[in-house]
Order: C-alpha cells, then sequence, then structure tokens
C-alpha cells in the first residue's frame, strides 16, 4: 500500500491522475458528440422515408375516394339498366304485346337516355 502511495505521490503520478480528472469532462463530451452524430445519421433516412409513405398514404387515400366515387356511379348505372330490362321484359311478356308497343317503349327508353 505504501509503494503505491509512493508512486502515486510522486510528480509523475500526481500529474496522472490529473490528466485523467480533466480529460473524463473532455471524453464525454466526445462520447456525447459520437453518439449524437451516430443518432442522426440513423433517422435521417428514417424521416426521409416516413414522409414517402406520408406522400404515398395521400395519394393512396385519393385513389380510394374516386375508386369509391366510380363504383357509386356504376352501381346508379347498373341499377338504371336493370330496371329498364326489367320494364323492356314486362312489355314482351304482357298479354297485349305487340311488336309496335315493345318497339315504342324501347325508343322511348332510348330518348329518355340521350338526355
Amino acid at each position: 500500500m505504501l509503494s503505491v502511495l509512493g508512486v502515486l505521490g510522486g510528480t509523475g503520478g500526481l500529474a496522472v491522475i490529473a490528466t485523467v480528472v480533466v480529460q473524463r469532462g473532455k471524453f464525454k463530451a466526445d462520447a456525447a458528440d459520437t453518439l449524437t452524430d451516430a443518432a442522426l445519421t440513423l433517422v435521417q433516412p428514417l424521416r426521409t422515408r416516413v414522409a414517402e409513405l406520408e406522400e404515398a398514404a395521400l395519394l393512396t387515400r385519393a385513389q380510394l375516394d374516386s375508386a369509391r366515387e366510380q363504383e357509386q356511379q356504376l352501381r346508379a348505372t347498373v341499377w338504371d339498366l336493370r330496371r329498364t330490362l326489367d320494364r323492356w321484359r314486362e312489355a314482351i311478356l304482357a298479354p297485349d304485346a305487340t311488336l309496335r308497343r315493345v318497339r315504342a317503349l324501347v325508343q322511348a327508353g332510348e330518348d329518355r337516355h340521350r338526355r
């Protein structure tokens, strides 16, 4: 124990201890800077990717809204065409059906759709 104190008590030993104590704060600051740089290097590509994904999500939502609107329009068209076919079927199968009446019904439907 005394020999350790003798070595540390010498001028060289005190200088080493003083240097370590003074440099300790610098080591911590350097380590913090290194960690911060590493974190920023990792975070920036993630931010870029998140921005890309948000833009893609907005585009996808717009496309979905457009597809829903088209679907509604198509459903309305199909419903209208079914009604027309039902009217034609009834006219054709009516007991008093004539070719003239069926043609008049079809012509009236075509005139209505042209408007």
